[in-house]
């Protein structure tokens, strides 16, 4: 009986031998859905510098697990930072970048820090 259940495995080890290993599950971010300000390109390096300039992980201004809702305050308040930073912007003649939405952030959060608020 020993050597039947032998032969028998011995005849299945190269077929399970063969399986390709399972491809390591990779952590990919679900694709934008609700960019109001932002273009796909703009968005991950507006969020990292928005996360240094806080000093502040992403759930923050976002729901975890939900980046499109809209529940959090902090996340409209960046989005107006945005708003403000393209306003100053829009009226320089010279149409370059004078004001980032990162450094009006930033003047924000050195602000609140002087009047002892918190971002």
């Amino acid at each position: 009986m020993r050597i039947p259940i032998l032969l028998l495995s011995l005849s299945l080890f190269p077929l399970v031998a063969q399986q390709a290993p399972e491809a390591p599950h990779e952590h990919k971010m679900p694709a934008p859905k609700n960019l109001k300000l932002l273009t796909p390109e703009e968005l991950m390096p507006a969020m990292r510098s928005f996360t240094v300039a806080l000093g502040v992980k992403c759930d923050f201004c976002h729901v975890q697990g939900d980046f499109a809702s809209d529940e959090k305050h902090h996340k409209e308040i960046a989005r107006h930072m945005i708003e403000l930073a393209r306003d100053i912007n829009a009226k320089f003649p010279d149409g370059k970048r004078h004001v980032t939405a990162t450094r009006a952030i930033v003047a924000r959060k050195s602000l609140q820090g002087a009047a002892g608020c918190r971002p």
